[in-house]
């Protein structure tokens, strides 16, 4: 019997993760693209790096996807389940410690904070609208500080006295910090003083009133900053732990997703490897159907629709099983 592995994609607005599992719910594979506005050649891409130098290509059982582009990916992948970031970063962290209760997330552009309690996600909230608590806002101010992002953290751990720099807002905190470089403040004390900064935003609108207890996972790319895990553990008094693999568990969630859907499925949906050759084409047109004139995304390959989303009532959605000529109106 051939060795079966499960496929997870997620796909965010900075970044597109892909993670290829084995039945032990091993990681064999994983890679990291930039999205740079274009998720599906990101996903294209991801597909290529995971199966160059392979001599033979992987028994693909499952296929997962996440993040804000997961139906576009369902679409380009042939996806078996579809999951929010949620449930995808919930079942990665219980992957890693059963015991986790809260997981706290950090990406490029969006944070979460999830509360889980004997296994089950009981609370989370999201944070889509202010910059000052994702990792954009620390790589637009490392940029202007002329420091590569990768040596953030590692700097930021050499201040002694931090900074203290207004964080709710994105623009009031980088005026903030041209002010103090301006007065002279250390560089280390600076970042690490944004560093503070992310955290009390991140404290004062993700996490406002929820009851954070061990143990903490802290996962996402930004989870790779030691400055901003430093902070976490100043401000929270708890110790922080970051999994083998933070940067791509949502991806991992949706991978191990995948894994428990096969066993209610003969076979995969999934479309092959060799996605990544194919030419793929998104417009949208404007449904006249009724006074919600819903803006409808439509995916095409080879001038077919293979995919529609984006209506309330399921016209369209609903109506791709086949392919079909594309629609502009």
């Amino acid at each position: 019997m051939k060795n079966r592995y499960f496929l997870g994609i997620d796909v965010g607005s900075v970044s597109t993760n892909l993670v290829i599992i084995n039945e032990n719910g091993d990681i064999i594979k994983k890679c990291y693209i930039r999205t740079q506005g274009n998720p599906i050649k990101a996903i294209q891409a991801g597909i290529k790096v995971i199966t160059d130098n392979l001599q033979q290509l992987y028994d693909i059982a499952g296929v997962g996807t996440t993040g804000s582009g997961r139906m576009l990916a369902k679409a380009i992948v042939g996806a078996d389940v579809v999951k929010n970031e949620i449930t995808a970063h919930a079942v990665a962290a219980l992957s890693f410690n059963p015991k986790v209760r809260t997981v706290l997330e950090i990406g490029g552009q969006d944070s979460k904070i999830i509360l889980i309690r004997n296994g089950i996600v009981i609370d989370f909230a999201m944070n889509t609208v202010c910059a000052a608590g994702t990792g954009s806002f620390l790589d637009r101010q490392a940029s202007r500080l002329n420091i590569p992002i990768e040596d953030f953290g590692k700097i930021a751990l050499k201040s002694k006295k931090p900074t203290r720099i207004a964080g709710r807002c994105a623009v009031f905190a980088e005026s903030d910090m041209i002010h103090k470089q301006q007065m002279g403040h250390k560089t280390e004390d600076i970042l690490a003083g944004l560093c503070e900064a992310l955290v009390r935003n991140y404290l004062n609108n993700v996490g406002k009133g929820k009851e954070i207890l061990p143990p903490v996972l802290f996962q996402g790319g930004v989870a790779a900053n030691a400055g901003i895990k430093n902070a976490f553990e100043k401000f929270l008094n708890l110790k922080i732990t970051i999994p083998d693999n933070y940067d791509v568990m949502g991806a991992l969630g949706a991978a191990i997703l995948a894994k428990e859907k096969a066993k209610e499925k003969q076979r995969s949906d999934f479309f092959g490897f060799e996605l990544s050759q194919k030419k793929y084409d998104t417009s949208s047109f404007d449904c006249k159907g009724c006074a919600n004139c819903c803006e409808i995304v439509q995916i095409s390959a080879n001038n077919n629709v293979i995919a529609c989303w984006g209506d309330r009532c399921g016209k369209w959605s609903n109506n791709f099983k086949t392919p079909r000529k594309a629609s502009n109106s």
